[in-house]
């Protein structure tokens, strides 16, 4: 990895995927913001990277489900860090049923339309930055989704019985986002990357019905294992020159399904989005 004295973004590194980035990256010499929901439950994770004797991490507040939050969260990172040369979009939830604080569907609000608040408002930063890189992690699951993005419905909870196909369906949103991204950031640089992890046994799942979860758990990978591709994008410089692709949980190039590489619908989202963040806006 290409690690060492770069600043590097991560949400939701407390647990899971994330935390293993985050101490792999650490281990590699990169200064960490951790940007989660609790203190308390993020402390773990700044005293295991402590450990290793590198840079001192930094903690900053992050609520991806508050819009307010996010920009919060954002001006705080820019305050504590004099560049950005990763944004790791890693936090997301999944098998739910509600609305964010903003009323937006909560798969959908979290997995998606936070990260987008958080990469537009962190974006100056990572182009004066540049080389630097966004990854976000989405899922093979994105192929699952039956009905796609249905606008009009993302602003009511997750009407499917478990709540998989809103989940999906924020997947979805990631690859769109991370290949739209690409387009608008033609010509600075900053690559951008989408990756599947594997179906690793984190606290996301936690939602599960309980009949399903032995089920499905014994065939999970483990976080080490679901780090890699996170991992590779984030810092292999094999990857330097590439942007806008979608990546397998070996690292390797993929094709997003069919609705991944709809360019219309990557340019629908990115417009609804963009006029999500503004009506919050015209509300404070």
């Amino acid at each position: 990895m290409d690690a060492n004295d770069k600043t590097i973004v991560i949400t939701g590194a407390n647990t899971g995927i994330g935390r293993v980035v985050a101490v792999k990256l650490a281990r590699a010499g990169a200064r960490l913001v951790l940007a989660c929901r609790s203190r308390e439950r993020t402390e773990a994770a700044l005293e295991e990277i402590r450990a290793l004797g590198q840079a001192e991490p930094v903690f900053v507040k992050l609520d991806l489900g508050s819009l307010a939050s996010v920009r919060e969260a954002a001006a705080e990172i820019l305050e504590v860090t004099d560049s950005i040369d990763v944004l790791i979009n890693n936090a997301g939830l999944a098998t739910v049923k509600g609305v964010t604080e903003d009323g937006y569907e909560l798969h959908f609000g979290v997995n998606h339309l936070g990260h987008f608040l958080l990469t537009r408002l962190l974006l100056e930063r990572l182009k004066a930055s540049g080389p630097s890189r966004v990854v976000t992690v989405a899922s093979r699951a994105h192929k699952r989704t039956r009905r796609g993005l249905v606008f009009e419905d993302l602003r009511e909870p997750a009407k499917s019985a478990t709540g998989f196909e809103e989940y999906a369906a924020s997947k979805l949103a990631n690859v769109l986002f991370s290949a739209e991204l690409a387009r608008r950031l033609e010509g600075a640089e900053v690559g951008t990357y989408a990756v599947h992890p594997g179906v690793v046994a984190t606290e996301i799942w936690r939602n599960l019905p309980r009949l399903m979860q032995p089920l499905v758990k014994p065939f999970m990978w483990t976080p080490e294992q679901g780090a890699y591709s996170t991992l590779r994008c984030a810092a292999s410089p094999e990857v330097a020159d590439e942007t806008g692709l979608y990546y397998d949980e070996k690292g390797r190039v993929k094709r997003p399904s069919q609705l991944g590489r709809d360019d219309e619908l990557a340019k629908k989202l990115w417009e609804f989005s963009e006029e999500a963040v503004a009506a919050f806006d015209e509300a404070l």
